[in-house]
């Protein structure tokens, strides 16, 4: 079975059908992964342009081993060496690119819609690495990746959500997946830090920790962003652990098999303290090896490839 879309540009309006697909398809390119060669030939001849706009190591990398694993040409853009300080647009840029004959585009910005905006502009398949505090599909994909992996199932599972709802493009891609699969989806933060249509949108909203931990068979620890304490969104770090921070013995009242997610960089200490993000429930390094399994996939199946892995088994 091929995919509905030729673009992933966020996971809102995206079909259970279709990210089962991502999903099952991911679950093959793991074990690629897992191999003494871990590459296949399944895009040799296809050219891939890492557009990033903004910061970034986790995603970044996990996208070039995916494209690397999977053969394909890659061409990374530093906006820092590049026209963008002249002054060229992102459409000027990009429509240069194009014209160098690419296949897919892979973009970071920092202003929502920005994919979808580029997505208009070009014939290449367009893959959205976060676009400012709107969406980060391929990081919700891998954490359902995991969390299916470690539960079995998403159906009927109740995820909890903590920390900054609002500013967090993990939390919006993560809310539109988990429901479209049939999860319970809660949240839980400062008031301050959660947007007013949760309820509207079937979510649980858990004013305190306690009231999550005693409910959530999934807990996804959300980073606390720094660069918004100048908003004064909360008073203090110290008094946010105090209040939401995942500690150890704040988890050993929750029931013994919860599982702990981070999309990182974590803040030890702030939103998750040490004992747990290292702990046994925590799956956090198995998102990082699993995102590079479900970008595999993703490539692959926007690719034109089938979900019953043709020319994926074959080295």
């Amino acid at each position: 079975m091929q995919l509905s879309i030729r673009h992933l540009l966020g996971l809102d309006g995206v079909s259970e059908k279709d990210i089962t697909i991502i999903l099952d398809t991911a679950d093959a390119m793991k074990k690629v992964l897992q191999r003494p060669i871990p590459k296949v030939p399944t895009m040799k001849g296809k050219t891939v342009v890492n557009l990033f706009y903004e910061n970034s190591t986790r995603t970044r990398i996990s996208f070039e081993l995916a494209e690397k694993r999977l053969s394909a040409d890659t061409v990374n853009f530093s906006t820092s060496t590049s026209s963008v300080k002249k002054g060229e647009t992102l459409k000027d840029t990009i429509k240069n690119i194009e014209a160098m004959r690419i296949d897919f585009v892979v973009m970071r910005h920092g202003v929502p819609g920005s994919s979808h905006y580029l997505a208009n502009c070009v014939d290449a398949s367009v893959i959205n690495a976060g676009d400012g505090p709107h969406e980060h599909p391929t990081q919700a994909l891998l954490d359902m990746m995991t969390i299916r992996e470690k539960r079995g199932s998403l159906k009927g599972l109740n995820v909890c959500l903590v920390g900054d709802i609002t500013h967090s493009r993990v939390s919006r891609s993560n809310v539109y997946g988990l429901l479209a699969c049939g999860a319970k989806v809660g949240v839980c933060g400062p008031a301050t830090l959660i947007p007013y249509d949760m309820q509207d949108m079937g979510i649980t909203v858990y004013p305190h920790i306690e009231d999550a931990l005693a409910e959530a068979d999934v807990l996804n620890v959300l980073r606390i962003q720094l660069e918004r304490q100048k908003g004064a969104l909360f008073p203090t770090l110290r008094e946010y652990r105090n209040l939401f921070g995942i500690t150890e013995a704040r988890l050993a009242k929750a029931h013994s098999d919860i599982t702990v997610l981070h999309p990182g960089p974590m803040n030890r200490g702030v939103e998750i303290d040490s004992e747990v993000a290292d702990g046994p429930q925590a799956v956090i390094l198995d998102q990082v090896t699993n995102g590079v399994a479900v970008r595999m996939a993703i490539l692959f199946l926007l690719a034109g490839g089938r979900s019953s892995f043709e020319g994926v088994d074959h080295e």
